[in-house]
This record gives structure tokens, C-alpha cells and sequence, in this order.
């Protein structure tokens, strides 16, 4: 019999609950999706030998100018994230157009291929695409698309309204120039997808936008290194706005497996975030900065920390998940925006992650 076991520490700094919890096999599937050989982008200058930027623009507060229904579902939904390649001739005043196209494939995969009258009462699901203008960084970048599906239950009566019952969102935020500029005319690049979860919806959305706009898409991981950034860069807005507490999920090799939870408090984060930071750190026009040596140093610090009260060495172990009051990430590819203020800095990073992953 596997034996369980539950402890709870606190430190001056911190409390942590270190959980054991039984040892289950799993298998990272690298997903590595190709275009044939009659693709498009077939000599379209790839990305994948690059890596993440060493430095980056530390966070500043930003105004997204949405509606307030629009704002509401990008900061209190969980978005699984993938990766998708370049569209090929899609068109951002096509919308009212792929609203109809969708809504019909949608309605023809779920009851198995029987016709449905688009434009009447009888299609069961209502699409619509919208822009979101302001969430863009760069002239280059696309507009972000966001998409929502509506329906009704499936008991409801005849004269009950549909609902909500998926979103998804594709964006580009500040993508990088040289890809960006090297892609065809024909090709709009917003490599972000964004998607709630509900009853196999999302499969049927990328298959259409597969088939309609000749694009792969593929999972999106969030690295150890991206959720460092992601700690650190929240972490430097702890002045403007408080944090609360910075909490980090961590696993350790050993058997039985060993999930530590260890939180830390936000002005103990922020006094050792000052500590690393480096004077007058500008960067490209002048701009205030945050290099990798200053992540790499923070987290050091937390892992000392942490080693010198537990004698566990975070180290040989992998960064799960980690939140703040500003948000969550998952490195399954899992991200909750809990501030609007910041997201273009988290979507910065993201857009990074997306275009990285691309394998063109």
C-alpha cells in the first residue's frame, strides 16, 4: 500500500506546504506539427533556432480599451494556450463572413453532417468574431480576433436565449520585426490562441480555421525558464500594484513524488526582487529594463531561502505553477489574467513563447 503523507512549515518569510503524494508514470509527447510539402510558408524564414530575449521591458500599466463584457471574460476566464502558424488570406474585414462559414461547420459536425439553415433559428449555434483594437503593441502586430460561440442548453425552452458557452482569441503582441516583415502579403501572423474549454468546441474551431486558412496549431507549453520571467516580471509590480503574495508549485524527483507549495510574502518578494535589481538599468530608447541575470539572481535567492529552512534544493526539482495577484500560469499552458494592468507585458512574453514553438 502507497503510504500519503502531509506536512505544513511556516518560516518568517513564508509558508510552505510540502505535500508527498504517489509517484503516477507520465509521458511528455513533444508535438512537433508539419505543413506538407505544398505549404505556402515552404521557404518562409523559420524562428526555431532562436531563444527568448535575455531582457525585456519591465512591466508598465496599460489601459486596454474593451467593453466592460470583453474585459470581464479576458481577466476571470483560465485560457489553454497553443501556437498557431501564419493564416493564409485571412482578412480582418472578412468577420461577419467567418461568423456565418463557423457557426455552420459547427453546426454540421455536431449533428453529423445534416444540413442546417444558417441564416434561420434552426442552427443551434451562433458565432461571432470581434476585434480587440487596442491590444496591440507594435505597428506590425495583427489585430487581435476574439471569438465566441453561443447556444442553448440542451433541454432549454423555445423562447430561452443562448448563452456563452466558448471564447477563444487569437493576438499578436509585439511579434518579432524580422519574421513578421519576412511573411508574404497573403499571410497575417497572430500566433497566440487563447481558448476556453468546453465539450470539444476548441477542436472544432482549429479544425475550420485549419481548413479555411491553411494553418497548424499545436499545444503551448509554458517553459521553466518563461514562468522565472513571468514570477520576476510580476514581482516588479508589486509598488504599483500590490501582488499580495507570490506563490510558486514546485515537484521533486524522489519517491514517492514531492509537490512543495512554497509562498512568499509580497513585500519579502519585493525587498529581494530590489535587492538583484540593477541601477539605472535602461534598455532599448532609453526604457527601464530587466535582463535574465536579474530572474536568475531573484530566483537563486528564493531557492537559498527556501534550502537554508527545509534543506531541499529546489534546484533538482521542476517549476509547476505560479501566481500572484496579478495572475497564474501553469506549465501545462495554462494562464489566468487576474489584472488587466499588465496583460500586454504577460502577452508579450507569450507571443515570444508562441512564435518559438512555431516549426516554420
Amino acid at each position: 500500500m502507497e503510504r500519503h503523507h502531509n506536512s505544513v512549515t511556516r518560516t518568517p518569510l513564508n509558508s510552505v506546504a510540502v505535500q508527498r503524494r504517489s509517484k503516477s508514470k507520465s509521458y511528455r509527447l513533444s508535438y512537433r506539427s508539419g505543413i506538407g510539402a505544398a505549404s505556402r510558408l515552404a521557404f518562409t524564414p523559420g524562428l526555431t533556432g532562436r531563444r527568448l530575449n535575455t531582457s525585456r521591458k519591465a512591466p508598465k500599466s496599460d489601459k486596454i480599451t474593451v467593453t466592460k463584457e470583453q474585459l470581464a471574460l479576458l481577466v476571470k476566464t483560465e485560457w489553454k494556450l497553443s501556437y498557431v502558424t501564419p493564416l493564409y488570406q485571412f482578412r480582418h474585414t472578412q468577420l461577419k463572413s467567418y461568423s456565418r462559414q463557423l457557426s455552420a461547420f459547427i453546426a454540421a459536425e455536431k449533428l453529423q453532417g445534416m444540413a442546417v439553415d444558417v441564416e434561420g433559428t434552426q442552427n443551434p449555434f451562433r458565432v461571432s468574431f470581434s476585434l480587440l483594437q487596442e491590444m496591440t503593441e507594435s505597428a506590425d502586430d495583427a489585430v487581435t480576433v476574439l471569438i465566441q460561440i453561443h447556444s442553448k442548453p440542451l433541454f432549454a425552452r423555445q423562447d430561452e436565449p443562448q448563452r456563452p458557452v466558448w471564447s477563444g482569441w487569437l493576438t499578436c503582441i509585439n511579434g518579432n520585426l524580422e519574421y513578421l516583415r519576412s511573411l508574404p502579403k497573403d499571410f497575417v501572423c497572430l500566433p497566440l490562441f487563447c481558448s476556453s474549454e468546453a465539450g470539444g468546441l476548441t477542436s472544432l474551431v482549429k479544425s475550420w480555421f485549419q481548413q479555411s486558412f491553411d494553418c497548424c496549431f499545436g499545444p503551448l507549453e509554458i517553459s521553466h525558464t518563461s514562468l522565472q520571467w513571468l514570477m520576476a516580471l510580476w514581482t516588479n509590480c508589486q509598488q504599483e500594484s500590490s501582488i499580495r503574495q507570490l506563490k510558486m508549485i514546485w515537484t521533486l524527483p524522489v519517491e514517492p513524488q514531492l509537490q512543495v507549495t512554497y509562498t512568499v510574502d509580497a513585500e519579502d518578494a519585493w525587498q529581494l526582487w530590489s535587492s538583484v535589481r540593477k541601477e539605472n538599468t535602461a534598455g532599448e530608447g532609453g526604457e527601464n529594463s530587466i535582463d535574465i541575470e536579474e530572474v536568475m539572481s531573484f530566483m537563486q535567492g528564493l531557492k537559498g531561502h527556501f534550502f537554508r529552512h527545509f534543506r531541499l534544493d529546489l534546484s533538482a526539482g521542476r517549476l509547476n505553477e505560479v501566481s500572484t495577484a496579478l495572475g497564474s500560469a501553469k506549465s501545462s499552458g495554462r494562464i489566468k489574467f487576474s489584472n488587466s494592468k499588465y496583460m500586454i507585458t504577460t502577452l508579450m512574453l507569450l507571443t515570444e513563447c508562441a512564435l518559438l514553438k512555431m516549426p516554420i
